[in-house]
């Protein structure tokens, strides 16, 4: 594998007339990630692994950044958080060649191509850390999701059905999908 060029953070790039900074998030953003989340729409939240708008899940977070578990890349704009991209992984399981990827955006800045800039940074992350394969998953009805991942190169691995529960008791499909890092170039 070649050698990977670390990212100096914080950086600052333009979007469709609109500058936006990317930086790691350190534990001090925990409550404005929390509500960051909790002004998105619901359905956004349902493919997480942990329901990010309740304050132990960012605790655990914060956590898991300090152990080098996880990476978050802010994205803000205006002194605004408007997304994040996330990569996490765990150098102790039998999965450690594996990533899992989750985006986040601001209604506000989807469709801008701030979900491919984000999920960039986690590629070059991903280098980074050796890792062979990033998986993302979402809730089936996310169509808009899923879209931003099969432009990405994310191939679709599973569905899982009534895998996911929201706060109303009704279940949704899981869809499981798949990038191959080592195919990446610099």
């Amino acid at each position: 594998m070649a050698t990977v060029k670390t990212r100096a953070y914080p950086w600052t790039t333009n979007l469709k007339d609109k500058e936006i900074s990317l930086r790691l998030m350190q534990p001090d953003d925990r409550d404005r990630l929390i509500g960051f989340a909790k002004s998105l729409p619901e359905d956004d939240l349902l493919f997480l692994a942990v329901d990010i708008t309740r304050p132990e899940a960012l605790d655990q977070w914060v956590h898991n950044i300090n152990a080098g578990m996880i990476k978050t890349v802010l994205a803000e704009a205006d002194g605004r958080l408007i997304g994040h991209g996330t990569l996490s992984h765990n150098a102790l399981q039998w999965t450690r060649h594996l990533g899992e990827i989750v985006l986040l955006l601001s209604p506000d800045f989807r469709g801008i191509g701030l979900g491919s800039l984000l999920a960039n940074e986690l590629f070059s992350i991903a280098r980074e850390l050796g890792l062979q394969k990033i998986v993302a998953r979402m809730a089936s009805e996310q169509r808009g999701a899923l879209q931003v991942f099969e432009r990405l190169g994310f191939r679709a691995e599973a569905l899982l059905g009534d895998y996911v529960i929201d706060r109303q008791g009704r279940t949704h499909d899981l869809i499981v999908m798949s990038y191959d890092v080592t195919g990446l170039t610099e």
